[in-house]
C-alpha cells in the first residue's frame, strides 16, 4: 500500500509541476506588472530620449518594450566600476537587450545574473588591446563611455550594447542552454547556411560591408552583423540582401519595417484585450 501511495505522489508531482509553475509565473508577472505601472512614465522618459527604435513602435509595443526592460533590469545585479551610478544606466543597458530580443519569446538572458558597467575601455585577460565590452561565464561587461556613444549615434555602425547582448544571446542558447528560444535556435541553423560562406570568404581576404573585425571569428561575425542590422539596415539590405533576410528571420523582426509602415514584430500577436497583458512578456 505504501508503494502505491509513493508512486501516486511521484506521479502527482510530475503531472502538477508544470501547471503549478505556470500559475506561479502568471501570478508573479501580474505582481511585476503592477509595480511596473508605477514606474512606467519614468522608464518612458529615459528610453524615449535615447532609443529611436523605441520611438517608432506603436503605443502597445512601447508598453511591452518598457515592461520587458523593467523585468530584465530587475532580474540582474548591476555593478559599477570607476563610474558613478545613476538611475538611467541600468534602464538603458536593459533596453539594449530588449531591442535585440524584441521579436523573441525569451528575452531575460537568464544565465547572466551580473552586468558590470565600467567607465571606459579596459584590459581583460592577456589581451594587449583594450576592450569596449565582453561576455564570459562571470557576466556581461560594458564600458559606459562606449555604450552611451553607441546609443546616441556618436559612433556610426558601432553599438557596444547591441554587440555584447548579441554575444549573450548566443551564449544562453548554445553554450549554457539555460534560456533557449525555440524560434531563435531553429532559425539560427538557417542563418548559418547563409552566413558561414560569407564569413569563410572574409577569412580568406574578401571585403564587405561588415568590416574586417567581423572576420575575427564566427562569434564576432554574429555580433557585428547585429550591430549593422540595427544601425545601418538600409546599406545592409542593399549590400548583403540574403544575409539581411536571414537576420530578419532569426531575430523575428525587421528594422526597415518602420519605413514601410509595417510593424516591427513579424509574428502576429493575439489582438484581444484578454491577451494583451500576457503579450507583454512573451
Amino acid at each position: 500500500m505504501e508503494i502505491v501511495v509513493i508512486i501516486a505522489l511521484v506521479l502527482g508531482i510530475l503531472f502538477l509541476n508544470r501547471p503549478v509553475t505556470l500559475l506561479f509565473q502568471r501570478l508573479y508577472t501580474r505582481h511585476q506588472f503592477k509595480r511596473f505601472t508605477a514606474a512606467e512614465t519614468f522608464y518612458h522618459s529615459v528610453v524615449s530620449r535615447h532609443f529611436k527604435y523605441y520611438n517608432r513602435l506603436s503605443l502597445e509595443e512601447q508598453q511591452k518594450f518598457l515592461f520587458r526592460t523593467y523585468v530584465f533590469e530587475h532580474s540582474k545585479n548591476f555593478h559599477y566600476i570607476e563610474v558613478e551610478r545613476n538611475a538611467e544606466m541600468p534602464i538603458l543597458v536593459s533596453a539594449a537587450a530588449v531591442q535585440l530580443t524584441f521579436g523573441l519569446e525569451k528575452f531575460k538572458l537568464s544565465y547572466f545574473d551580473d552586468i558590470f558597467i565600467l567607465r571606459d575601455d579596459y584590459h581583460y585577460g592577456f589581451y594587449s588591446r583594450p576592450f569596449m565590452g565582453h561576455v564570459d561565464q562571470t557576466g556581461i561587461y560594458l564600458s559606459w563611455d562606449n555604450f552611451i556613444k553607441g546609443i546616441s549615434g556618436e559612433t556610426p555602425n558601432c553599438n557596444v550594447g547591441l554587440h555584447e547582448m548579441g554575444h549573450a544571446l548566443a551564449y544562453v542558447n548554445f553554450v549554457t542552454q539555460t534560456e533557449e528560444d525555440k524560434h531563435f535556435k531553429a532559425e539560427f541553423h538557417n542563418f548559418s547556411k547563409v552566413a558561414r560562406p560569407i564569413f569563410t570568404a572574409m577569412q580568406g581576404g574578401a571585403k564587405n560591408f561588415l568590416g574586417d573585425y567581423a572576420a575575427t571569428n564566427y562569434h564576432e561575425f554574429w555580433a557585428v552583423a547585429i550591430e549593422m542590422f540595427f544601425e545601418n539596415a538600409v546599406q545592409f539590405r542593399h549590400e548583403l540582401p540574403d544575409l539581411y533576410e536571414a537576420m530578419i528571420r532569426v531575430l523575428n523582426q525587421d528594422p526597415l519595417s518602420f519605413i514601410t509602415s509595417n510593424r516591427t514584430i513579424i509574428r502576429r500577436m493575439d489582438p484581444t484585450a484578454a491577451n494583451r497583458k500576457k503579450a507583454m512578456i512573451q
